[in-house]
């Protein structure tokens, strides 16, 4: 069994802005393995980039993390000293940021920002640093190395400032790359050959990755495991089957059912999620999805629903599933007459 490399509890990340407080990270909760690839998937502002950061401790004021905790190697980073989180971020923790034509400086060449960037985390000498630079350049795919190493990022197309970007956050061989938006204002064809490369990097390197997107398609084809966030909590976590062939929560159905099917009809509409993402300023008491979802019940738009098991892999916040369970009378609990556990479902397999 692979190795725990990060593990991520109770997270609460929150805005303190003049209009009042923000709870962009609420409670969140996962666990990351040695080799394996976490998606995290959901509208904008559903937190998804907020968590990141917060693993990477760069929240920008005046956001900071409020309670929960974070530990990479059974190492705590809440609250430790900036010296540690400094040897983590970027030697252990890298991170591809969404958009590579603004994440490069535009006047320092691409083999001075991967310099820097080595040096700075690793005892190699300036030398040292220039050759691992091109190794990484020629890694990524990008061809004549030497060549583009003394060229400043104007003179790249995006595509390959987007692979700059990945070989720079590999240049320290972390044990865990954090890829947000990884294809954002690329097109597809880039999109797919990025895609490539970084799957096949995953597997020479056997880092993990969690790769933030709102592409359902990249969840499918790459991702172990997945999480669904709304509204600065966890949704709906589980595998990539149970989440694409038996997801439990309505958001994850309607995100599922959004998605274009070329074997439909092309005259069939597609159905989308009604309504607009929830004003974080004012959460409502209840589920945050409900004023959107067209099964919502009494319950549902007074109490938040809780994280409930489905199986041993899945977890769902969703109070249709308690419907469910308790019309099926499978619904599980322990001592205390909590629920802990709706069978809801058994083992789902595919090819993916």
């Amino acid at each position: 069994m692979s190795e725990l490399l990060l593990s991520v509890q109770d997270l609460h990340t929150t805005f303190f802005t003049p209009s009042g407080e923000v709870h962009a990270v609420d409670g969140v909760s996962f666990n990351l393995n040695e080799g394996k690839v976490l998606g995290i998937v959901g509208e904008s502002g559903s937190g998804k980039s907020v968590s990141a950061y917060s693993v990477m401790q760069i929240l920008s004021y005046p956001g900071r993390i409020t309670s929960g905790s974070i530990k990479f190697r059974g190492e705590e980073l809440v609250g430790a000293s900036e010296e540690k989180i400094r040897h983590i971020r970027g030697n252990k923790i890298s991170i591809i940021f969404q958009d590579p034509m603004t994440s490069l400086n535009p006047t320092f060449t691409i083999g001075n920002q991967l310099r820097e960037a080595i040096m700075l985390h690793t005892d190699r000498n300036k030398k040292q640093a220039q050759e691992r630079a091109i190794e990484m350049l020629e890694l990524v795919g990008i061809n004549e190395p030497e060549k583009r190493i003394r060229q400043y990022p104007f003179e790249l197309s995006g595509g390959m400032r987007q692979r700059v970007m990945i070989a720079m956050a590999l240049a320290c061989e972390p044990d865990i790359l954090i890829a947000d938006e990884p294809t954002t204002a690329l097109d597809v064809t880039i999109q797919a050959q990025i895609l490539e490369l970084m799957a096949d990097l995953q597997k020479k390197l056997g880092m993990a990755i969690i790769m933030i997107t709102h592409d359902l398609g990249v969840i499918a084809s790459m991702c172990d495991e997945v999480i669904v966030m709304y509204a600065g909590r966890v949704a709906e976590r589980g595998t990539a089957p149970q989440i694409f062939y038996r997801p439990k929560h309505e958001y994850t159905k309607g995100l599922i059912r959004s998605i274009p099917n070329i074997e439909n009809d092309d005259k069939e509409p597609l159905v989308p999620i009604s309504g607009t993402p929830v004003d974080m300023l004012n959460m409502p008491a209840g589920c945050a999805f409900a004023p959107r979802c067209e099964r919502a019940m009494k319950i549902c738009l007074t109490e938040k629903p809780k994280e409930i098991f489905i199986n041993d892999a899945h977890i769902s916040a969703c109070w249709m599933n308690v419907k469910e369970g308790a019309e099926k009378g499978i619904i599980e609990t322990d001592e205390n007459g909590e629920i802990v556990r709706i069978p809801l479902d058994g083992e789902v397999s595919y090819n993916g």
